[in-house]
């Protein structure tokens, strides 16, 4: 009873739900992942020794499915049911792996991929944000939650790869797990609920239609309109690359380019700093001066660049030096986004960014996949190398030297298809077309019901959001 007392005292000086809550909830799970940055990538490479890539493409492109199957059920249940509740579900399932990463390698990669059913703790985060404020405010609501990510990704890395180094990685698993614990006791006790009583179903028994959870429902509307069919063409071929790269790089970083660990927590925290900078003054810039559409061009084309670079490297200096192109090119999600709300009506805008959230998504399962196939099809595997102490490159490596990354090549093709696509897309679009009915608001990509809730476009307009691949 006074425990029940307590949370109550708690829940009341706490008060209405603000973005503060959000924000503290991804920074703490998020740095409880980038901490095992490092352990990450020697427990890779003790239990899959053979074949690293592809084993790491599958469990994160297992992991990306599952999270792009589930996100419109459990969007549709938090519109039922409320936030609160998912938050606590997603987070507790996400950090769940955590502790078994020294203790079990197989269960722990057994459950990170498993646990991609409820690895969708942003799109329940920014259902939260929309519930709490105005229409005008969002935007700025989801870059602060966005910057809040990125800035926890800065750090925890780095912070990560030092305290393995001196103390090695089993003290590492124990604070990410004890960060995990610590965002899972805030959402249960101090964060409060922020969907109204008045506007959530009352009946546990309350239907969800097969439309609201069906995943592949906003995809079937992509060839409805042109421009947007050019638009979410451009998005699938870029993102592809972009989400098999996140998902491998950092293990290529280390068992390729001979990169130590506190080397990567070092790269890791110069491309966030950088990407940081260009999506606030450089993006700010770029739209005011040559306009959305060649902002999304010139992204798309420091993404060419920095793949192709990536693929021929075989020097540290050059995969610093793309690194740094490699930030320059996250203006391209912010710009899209922009571009969508010039070419599309402001009443189907929700239906566009949830078709381009879908394409995004189902990118996060296929990408590294695909990465790790083609990893794994080139032969790319250094078996006596660490990503913490590299070995002298072996002689197979050496015959293969012309390429050492063949799925970034690959990357840099579709990114080139995506440019050529990309030029095609009007600056200007008549708004008399209509992409979807006005009843495609209503769907919940994203956490949306037809009592009105949350309206999908407000929860994807900042597009940098994966919460996936660590």
């Amino acid at each position: 009873m006074e425990n029940i007392m307590l949370i109550k005292r708690i829940s009341r000086s706490i008060g209405r739900a603000k973005v503060a809550h959000a924000v503290v909830v991804i920074f703490l799970e998020f740095f409880a992942w980038g901490l095992l940055t490092t352990p990450m990538l020697t427990v890779l490479h003790e239990t899959f020794p053979q074949h690293t890539f592809l084993m790491n493409g599958l469990i994160q492109g297992v992991k990306g499915f599952l999270s792009f199957m589930s996100a419109p059920l459990i969007g549709a249940l938090s519109d039922v049911w409320g936030r609160k509740s998912f938050l606590l579900l997603t987070v507790f399932f996400t950090c769940a792996p955590i502790p078994l990463m020294r203790l079990s390698p197989w269960w722990f990669f057994a459950l990170m991929s498993v646990s991609g059913l409820f690895s969708v703790t942003f799109s329940v985060i920014f259902a939260y944000v929309a519930d709490i404020t105005e229409e005008n405010e969002r935007s700025t609501a989801y870059g602060l939650v966005s910057a809040t990510f990125a800035a926890s990704l800065v750090m925890s890395p780095a912070i990560g790869a030092f305290l393995s180094w001196r103390y090695g990685d089993s003290l590492v698993v124990l604070l990410a797990t004890i960060i995990a614990v610590a965002d899972i006791l805030f959402i249960l006790l101090v964060v409060p609920e922020s969907l109204p009583d008045k506007m959530r179903l009352s009946s546990w028994g309350s239907p969800i239609s097969w439309e609201q959870a069906d995943p592949f429902a906003s995809l079937r509307k992509v060839g409805k309109d042109s421009t947007v069919l050019l638009i979410c063409v451009t998005v699938f071929l870029s993102y592809l690359p972009e989400a098999g790269q996140y998902s491998s790089f950092f293990l290529y970083l280390g068992q390729v380019i001979n990169f130590s660990s506190q080397t990567i927590a070092a790269f890791i925290a110069m491309v966030g700093i950088l990407s940081i900078v260009a999506q606030t003054l450089l993006l700010s810039v770029l739209m005011k001066k040559i306009g959305n559409k060649n902002t999304v061009l010139l992204g798309l084309g420091f993404q060419l660049f920095q793949l192709a670079w990536y693929g021929f490297g075989s020097e540290a200096w050059m995969m610093w030096a793309a690194g740094a192109v490699a930030a320059m090119s996250s203006i391209t999600f912010p710009a899209v986004s922009a571009l969508v709300s010039h070419c599309t009506d402001h009443d189907q805008q929700g239906a566009v960014q949830g078709m381009i959230t879908g394409i995004r998504g189902l990118c996060n399962g296929l990408g590294p996949a695909l990465f790790g196939f083609i990893f794994f099809l080139f032969n790319v595997e250094l078996k006596e190398m660490s990503p913490v102490d590299p070995s002298p490159v072996s002689p197979d490596t050496e015959e293969k030297r012309a390429i050492p990354g063949p799925p970034f090549l690959f990357g840099a093709c579709t990114v080139l298809l995506a440019l050529l696509v990309a030029v095609f897309i009007p600056a200007q679009h008549a708004p008399a077309v209509k992409t979807c009915s006005t009843r495609v608001m209503t769907e919940s990509a994203s956490g949306v019901t037809e009592n009105g809730s949350v309206p999908v476009s407000d929860e994807d307009n900042e597009p940098l959001l994966q919460d996936s691949s660590l």
